[in-house]
């Protein structure tokens, strides 16, 4: 008998793996699975991540459990993932700052764009321009003038090198024309504190921090960064219609798989992800009342995906242009 090719060979031994991957795949969750967040527990990333855990845990019948691995800006949890095993047991809850940091980091041990697979968005949160109350200005075009009379004195406050606060105040000089001497610190808190105190004069942050400052007239809320006016801060304008047209920046969360994750695990996540948002209300008013916003339809990976390269390509332009690195 004529022994098969090994063309054949390879052909029957792809298809009996076929069988045992679905097989893997069809009872997913089996057991429980890791929502890795590379912050501090307490943070936006962190809050969003648990209140979602919960939703998942509910809908699928296993636990998502949160673990935090902060450092790096959140590479280090973005690594720990990436180096995992790609079968839907490990997944990263990510956001701007991963899109920022590949092109922003000289010595990254992994490919964002290629190692990071996107599931589902899970939220937005809009950034606002507020000044101290005690800098003599009460709009943007008054922040811009200042910061043009007095050229690297004009402070802007982040919580540190690389998060969406410091690239969307370099993006603001970028095009304002505008030198403006960035501050980074050691997370919000400490960035808040200065500002209220007076010791730094602006900070382009998270907004629902920094409302009840605002709303207390201790500090002054010049403009949200993003493309329309918030809905529970509609008396605040935007930059774009401050006189700074196209500008848009919004910090945003999402989960992400390993590279290789099969396409039935990231779409029955994907799925109980939107079932959550969409037909959930607990999930949604938990959501709102700590300041998120539902993502853009349609959530699906595909989505998601045009929309994370986008960002990488948009962010590592203004790092390339400012000539941002970070070793």
């Amino acid at each position: 008998m004529k022994k098969p090719s090994k063309a054949v060979l390879a052909l029957a031994a792809a298809w009996a793996v076929v069988p045992a991957a679905h097989a893997q795949t069809a009872g997913y969750p089996s057991k429980p699975v890791k929502l890795v967040v590379g912050y501090a527990p307490g943070g936006a990333t962190d809050i969003g991540a648990r209140l979602m855990a919960d939703a998942l845990g509910k809908d699928l019948g296993q636990s998502f459990i949160v673990e935090n691995r902060p450092g790096a800006n959140s590479n280090i949890g973005a690594e720990y993932v990436v180096r995992a095993p790609a079968d839907g047991y490990t997944l990263f809850v990510g956001s701007i700052s991963t899109a920022i940091n590949q092109g922003l980091y000289t010595k990254l041990g992994f490919d964002a764009g290629k190692d990071l697979v996107p599931v589902a968005q899970l939220n937005v949160v809009p950034n606002i321009l507020a000044v101290s109350a005690k800098l003599p200005v009460n709009s943007v075009a008054e922040y811009i003038a200042y910061g043009k009379q007095h050229p690297d004195k004009l402070t802007c406050a982040s919580p540190g090198s690389g998060s969406s606060a410091h690239l969307g105040c370099e993006l603001f000089k970028l095009k304002t024309g505008t030198s403006i001497l960035h501050v980074p610190y050691r997370g919000s808190g400490p960035a808040v504190s200065d500002l209220l105190g007076g010791q730094v004069d602006s900070m382009m942050d998270n907004l629902p921090p920094l409302l009840a400052q605002i709303r207390a007239g201790k500090l002054k809320g010049l403009a949200v960064t993003t493309a329309e006016r918030v809905d529970f801060a509609s008396d605040i304008p935007t930059v774009a219609e401050s006189g700074v047209p196209g500008f848009e920046v919004a910090a945003w969360f999402g989960v992400f798989a390993p590279a290789g994750t099969p396409a039935q695990v990231v779409e029955t996540v994907n799925k109980a992800i939107n079932r959550a948002l969409n037909a959930n209300p607990d999930v949604r008013a938990k959501y709102q009342s700590n300041g998120f916003m539902l993502p853009p339809a349609p959530n699906s990976p595909a989505s998601f995906q045009r929309f994370f390269h986008s960002e990488i390509k948009r962010w590592g332009d203004v790092a390339q242009a400012t000539k941002l690195k970070i070793d």
